[in-house]
């Protein structure tokens, strides 16, 4: 099939330019990069917008071939099917938007592979996901909870996304790793229900590792918020938030996940213009070389 055919409905947009390596049909591919460049919630910096494609365009800046995974992009058929036009300035809409354009993807065999954009579209993501994978285990990289229940009046602000997760995932499955911000009723529900997973900087990821022990073979969603990482090598981000994580963290992570089975993932919350270096774009291209290979297995 080819990508006219596929992008009829719902509204992708295919101009611009393209992930390294990727192609623009889907055939013979296990994984399909989407993006999603909605803000319309942020509360503190806006510009995750224009995420998607800052991070095409720089993704030729880094090298095909991953080392810890010994793994080449070359040699890895997967899609980039653009970016769906959203209706930015409704939330609602938007989610729904994204909750179809996933499960065309699924439809199509397609492990999606979402760049945002803001948190808030994850939601529709995972909406789509709990259909064919009812049982799914959510994993979260994140410097904030989410945990909200509305925020500034929008109980679909990227500041509520884990609670409206929750509220649909019937496994009611998240681990929350290493989240450092958030209220005290945040973090008093994360550790009342043991989703808290902790992680110290520099160490190997031991605390998932166990976490995950009791879940092997079980379909696994991350989203990886970049603001996880510590804004002295993720500035350009929306709500940066002090203390968090460098790279050899995320491969410390990764070392875990490649022993799961990684079905969907998303990268949100770049603003690319916040950080004109593009030293934080480049960080989140080579998060999503990762997971492309991850989701090729």
């Amino acid at each position: 099939m080819n990508s006219e055919s596929f992008n009829n409905v719902p509204p992708f947009n295919n101009d611009g330019a393209i992930f390294m390596t990727s192609k623009r049909t889907i055939d013979n591919c296990k994984v399909g990069l989407l993006g999603v460049p909605y803000d319309g919630t942020s509360c503190f910096r806006p510009g995750s917008r224009f995420g998607p494609s800052a991070i095409r365009e720089i993704s030729t800046g880094i090298e095909t071939y991953c080392p810890q995974l010994d793994l080449d992009l070359e040699n890895v058929n997967f899609t980039d099917l653009g970016s769906l036009d959203v209706p930015l300035g409704n939330t609602i809409s938007t989610i729904k938007c994204i909750k179809d354009a996933t499960l065309k993807l699924l439809k199509h065999n397609l492990k999606p592979l979402i760049i945002g954009g803001e948190h808030s579209i994850t939601t529709g993501v995972i909406e789509a996901m709990i259909k064919d994978y009812p049982n799914l285990l959510i994993l979260q990289l994140d410097a904030h909870a989410d945990l909200r229940d509305e925020w500034l009046g929008n109980k679909h602000s990227h500041a509520c996304t884990m609670k409206r997760c929750l509220e649909i995932l019937p496994s009611q499955k998240i681990l929350q790793v290493a989240i450092r911000s958030g209220t005290k009723s945040e973090f008093k529900e994360m550790n009342d229900n043991n989703r808290l997973i902790p992680h110290t900087s520099g160490e190997s990821a031991s605390h998932l590792k166990k976490a995950l022990q009791q879940f092997i073979g079980t379909p696994i969603y991350l989203t990886c918020d970049l603001d996880w990482f510590d804004p002295s090598v993720m500035p350009g981000t929306g709500t940066p938030e002090p203390g968090g994580f460098i790279w050899k963290d995320f491969a410390a992570i990764i070392e875990v996940i490649k022993e799961h089975k990684l079905v969907g993932a998303d990268v949100v919350e770049l603003s690319p213009m916040l950080d004109t270096s593009g030293i934080s774009t480049i960080l989140a291209a080579k998060v999503i070389r990762s997971l492309i290979m991850l989701l090729d297995k």
